[in-house]
C-alpha cells in the first residue's frame, strides 16, 4: 500500500512538479535576480516550457498508465491543489500547446484558413477564455482574435486587435495613427479589413450556430459591424465555424489528465466527507447545512463550484427527485436516502459528480437490500453507457444502444450524459436529456471524437416495497476518459456502495 500511495502521489503531483516554484527560487538565487512578475513570466516561458515539452513527449504513455492505474491511484487520496501561481503556469502551458498543436490541425480538418473571434468586454464568446491566458478575466473593450493558416508555413499566425499578447502568444496590433492608444472604433475595423485583404483567405470562419451555444458567440451587432468592415468580396467567403469552435473546446490534452484525476479525487473526497458524520448529525443537520459546508471547503481550496451543490432527501414519506422543483431545506433523519450533485472547478477544468448515501437506523450497518439492488442496477447502467462511448458514434446512437442494452437486464432508467472539460456542461455531443430519451436533434447528432471527456450521468428508478411501492431515484454521475486510441476508463472509479452516514 505504501508503494501504491507513493506512485499515486508521484503521478498526481506531476503538474505541480512541472510548475515547481522551488525551481523558480533556485533560478533567482543562481542568477542573482529579484522576484517580480516579469521575471516569473520569463522563467515560466523558458524553464517550464522545457519541462512541458518533455511532458508532451510522454503524455500519451502517461495517459495510458493513468487509465490502467486509476483504481489503485484513487486509494492514495488526492494531492493538495497547486497554488494559484502554479495553476497559472500550468494553464499557460496547456494554452500554448492547444494553440500550437490542436488548433492548426482542427482548422485544416474543417477547411478554414482564417478564424475570427470577435467579442466585447463582459459579452465574451464562449471560446474566448479557452484562447486566452488565465489572467484574462474579460475581453479588452473589443477584442478581435485573428488566426490564419499561412500557406506553406508551419503553425498559425495569431493576431489580436485589442487586448494584450496573452504572454507572448499573440502579435498585438495598436492604432497605427496613435500607437500609445488602444485600438478601437472604426480604426479597429479598418485594420481588420487591411489584414484580411493582405492574407486573402479562401474561407473565413466566424462563430455562429443555430444548434450549439458554444459556437454561437458572435453577437448580432458585432456581426453587422464585421459585414460592414469586410464588404461583399470577403463576406462571400465567410462560413460558420461550428465544428472548429466545438472541437477546439472539446479536445483534451494528455497532460491535463493527471491534474484532472487529482481534481476528481478531491471532489470525491469532499463528497465522502459531506456524506458522513463529520458533517451530518441525524435529526439536526439540514440539507442546506451540507451544501454550505461544501461551498466553504471549496473556497478554502481556492477552487470554485460551477453550480450550487444539490442535496436531496428521499424517504417513505418523500420519495423521488424532481428536476424542476426547488426543494426547501430538510432535516436529515435516520433511514433517509441522500442524493448529492457536486461540481468542482479549478485550472479551467470542471467536475460533475452525483453519488448516493444512506443514513442507517439504529442497529443497521448497511442500506436495505432493495436500495442496494437499485444502486447495483444504476452502477451497471453506468458501465453500459461507458462501454458504448466510441469515436465516430453520435450521441443519439450511444443513447439508443444504451437503452436497448438496458431492457434485457430489467433496468428502468434514463440516460442524460454530456461532455465535460473547459465547461461543466461542455462542448460536444450530448447523450440524451432527462426529458428527451428518444434522441436530441442537433447536439445529439454530433459525433464523439477521441481525446475527449464525458460525464456519464443517468438515473434508475425502482419501486420499494418498504415504502409502500413508492419509487426510489438513484442518480449517478462520474467522469470517463475517451482517449486518443478510442479506449475508455473512469477518471476515478465510482464508489460501488452507498456512503453510510454513521
Amino acid at each position: 500500500m505504501k508503494r501504491l500511495k507513493a506512485l499515486g502521489r508521484l503521478l498526481l503531483a506531476l503538474a505541480r512538479e512541472l510548475s515547481d516554484e522551488n525551481a523558480y527560487h533556485r533560478h533567482l538565487a543562481a542568477h542573482g535576480l529579484v522576484d517580480s512578475g516579469e521575471e516569473y513570466r520569463k522563467f515560466s516561458e523558458h524553464y517550464l516550457r522545457a519541462k512541458y515539452m518533455r511532458a508532451k513527449c510522454c503524455g500519451l504513455a502517461l495517459a495510458a498508465l493513468l487509465l490502467s492505474a486509476a483504481p489503485r491511484l484513487a486509494a492514495a487520496g488526492p494531492e493538495p491543489l497547486p497554488s494559484l501561481r502554479e495553476r497559472d503556469a500550468i494553464e499557460r502551458q496547456w494554452l500554448s500547446t492547444r494553440l500550437d498543436q490542436v488548433l492548426p490541425e482542427l482548422m485544416r480538418k474543417h477547411g478554414i484558413d482564417m478564424w475570427l473571434v470577435v467579442c466585447r468586454e463582459h459579452n465574451e464568446d464562449p471560446v474566448f477564455f479557452s484562447l486566452t491566458a488565465p489572467t484574462s478575466f474579460t475581453a479588452r473593450r473589443r477584442t478581435i482574435l485573428l488566426f490564419f493558416d499561412r500557406p506553406g508555413q508551419a503553425g498559425l499566425e495569431r493576431l489580436t486587435l485589442g487586448g494584450g499578447s496573452q504572454g507572448g502568444l499573440y502579435r498585438v496590433y495598436r492604432d497605427p495613427e496613435s500607437p500609445d492608444r488602444e485600438l478601437g472604433g472604426q480604426a479597429q475595423w479598418n485594420l481588420l479589413r487591411k489584414l484580411v485583404a493582405e492574407r486573402n483567405p479562401r474561407r473565413i470562419g466566424i462563430n455562429m450556430s443555430e444548434t450549439d451555444a458554444f459556437a454561437d458567440g458572435l453577437s448580432a451587432t458585432e456581426r453587422d459591424l464585421l459585414e460592414a468592415a469586410l464588404g461583399p468580396e470577403y463576406m462571400r467567403r465567410v462560413v460558420h465555424a461550428e465544428g472548429l469552435a466545438i472541437e477546439y473546446l472539446e479536445v483534451r490534452l494528455p497532460e491535463m489528465l493527471p491534474v484532472y484525476t487529482n481534481l476528481m479525487a478531491t471532489a470525491h473526497e469532499l463528497m465522502r466527507r459531506a456524506l458522513s458524520r463529520e458533517v451530518i448529525t441525524p435529526g439536526k443537520t439540514t440539507t442546506d447545512d451540507v451544501v454550505w459546508w461544501l461551498r466553504e471547503r471549496t473556497a478554502e481550496l481556492k477552487a470554485s463550484v460551477w453550480f450550487q451543490p444539490d442535496l436531496h432527501v428521499q424517504r417513505r414519506q418523500k420519495s423521488g427527485v424532481s428536476f424542476v422543483a426547488d426543494d426547501a431545506a430538510v432535516v436529515i433523519q435516520p433511514g433517509d436516502v441522500l442524493h448529492l450533485d457536486f461540481g468542482l472547478s479549478a485550472l479551467h477544468l470542471h467536475t460533475d459528480t452525483q453519488q448516493m448515501a444512506y443514513v442507517p437506523r439504529q442497529g443497521e450497518h448497511e442500506a436495505p437490500a432493495e436500495l442496494r439492488r437499485t444502486l447495483a442496477q444504476a452502477l451497471r447502467l453506468q458501465e453500459i453507457v461507458r462501454e458504448r462511448l466510441k469515436p465516430g458514434r453520435t450521441g443519439n446512437q450511444v443513447l439508443a444502444e444504451a437503452r436497448a442494452a438496458m431492457k434485457p437486464e430489467g433496468i428502468e432508467g434514463s440516460v442524460y450524459s454530456h461532455p465535460v472539460g473547459d465547461h461543466g456542461h461542455a462542448a460536444g455531443p450530448i447523450i440524451g436529456l432527462w426529458d428527451r430519451q428518444h434522441g436530441v436533434p442537433g447536439r445529439g447528432d454530433a459525433k464523439l471524437i477521441p481525446s475527449s471527456w464525458f460525464s456519464v450521468e443517468l438515473a434508475v428508478r425502482s419501486s420499494i416495497n418498504a415504502w409502500d411501492g413508492k419509487e426510489i431515484f438513484i442518480g449517478l454521475e462520474e467522469e470517463a476518459v475517451l482517449d486518443r486510441d478510442g479506449r475508455t476508463a473512469w477518471v476515478v472509479p465510482p464508489p460501488h456502495n452507498f456512503h453510510l452516514v454513521q
